[in-house]
């Protein structure tokens, strides 16, 4: 068997740090490492979508490539920072789910994505196709970071990284979706932090906490 050539071989790396920061991001639980891990994330998609642009001459995936550095690079940690500063929470020690449980069930979920995506990735064409069962065990291990959160912050987080997922699903399986979807997308994001935002602070005046038990405890009284 003829070994892989470079570009596969670097997007295949990528690829596997992205999942091993989706791991990274389970277990983690001081809030401005999970942003700064999130950082991290859309700079190996950023790169991983720079590279296919080089190398199959898909000239909108270089645009691709260029809004997910700027925003999901800079703008959205920046935002995501300074709320954290604003709000002062460092930690979320309060859990759903104990962490070895959590990645125990994070592994059987990696089996079930590779598992899944296989007959997916034999009929795509694509040079990053191998890539396509590690792109969905991300945004597998991004929803269960999500529900195994309690706190607000944290479960934004897990929707942005699973939307970094979908993303590299995306560029695995078709190299990217058309530039309007993507434009859209990116302001409906960044739109959505922002409101975010503001829910944030709303909670926190009212209750104190960022625990998101709390409305549900206001949606049972009434």
């Amino acid at each position: 068997m003829s070994a892989l050539p470079l570009h596969a071989q670097v997007i295949n790396l990528l690829a596997a740090i992205l999942l091993l920061l989706a791991f990274a991001m389970l277990t983690q639980r001081r809030v401005l490492s999970l942003i700064d891990l999130f950082a991290a994330q859309g700079l190996a998609l950023a790169v991983s979508t720079g590279i296919v642009a080089a190398y199959t001459g898909q000239a909108h995936l270089w645009w691709s490539a260029g809004i997910t550095l700027a925003l999901k690079v800079v703008a959205l940690p920046w935002i995501l920072h300074r709320l954290i500063r604003r709000l002062d929470v460092k930690w979320d020690v309060e859990r759903l789910v104990n962490v070895p449980t959590t990645m125990l069930i994070g592994i059987v979920l990696v089996v079930f994505s590779f598992n899944l995506a296989v007959p997916i990735s034999q009929l795509s064409g694509t040079i990053t196709r191998a890539t396509l069962g590690i792109a969905m065990a991300s945004v597998m291990l991004s929803f269960l970071m999500m529900i195994t959160r309690r706190k607000a912050i944290p479960q934004v987080i897990g929707f942005l990284s699973m939307e970094n997922g979908l993303f590299f699903a995306a560029t695995s399986a078709t190299y990217g979706m058309p530039m309007v979807v993507e434009l859209g997308i990116a302001l409906d994001v960044l739109v959505g932090v922002l409101i975010l935002g503001v829910f944030f602070f709303q909670i926190r005046e009212q209750f104190d906490s960022l625990d998101l038990q709390h409305l549900e405890k206001l949606q049972e009284g009434e």
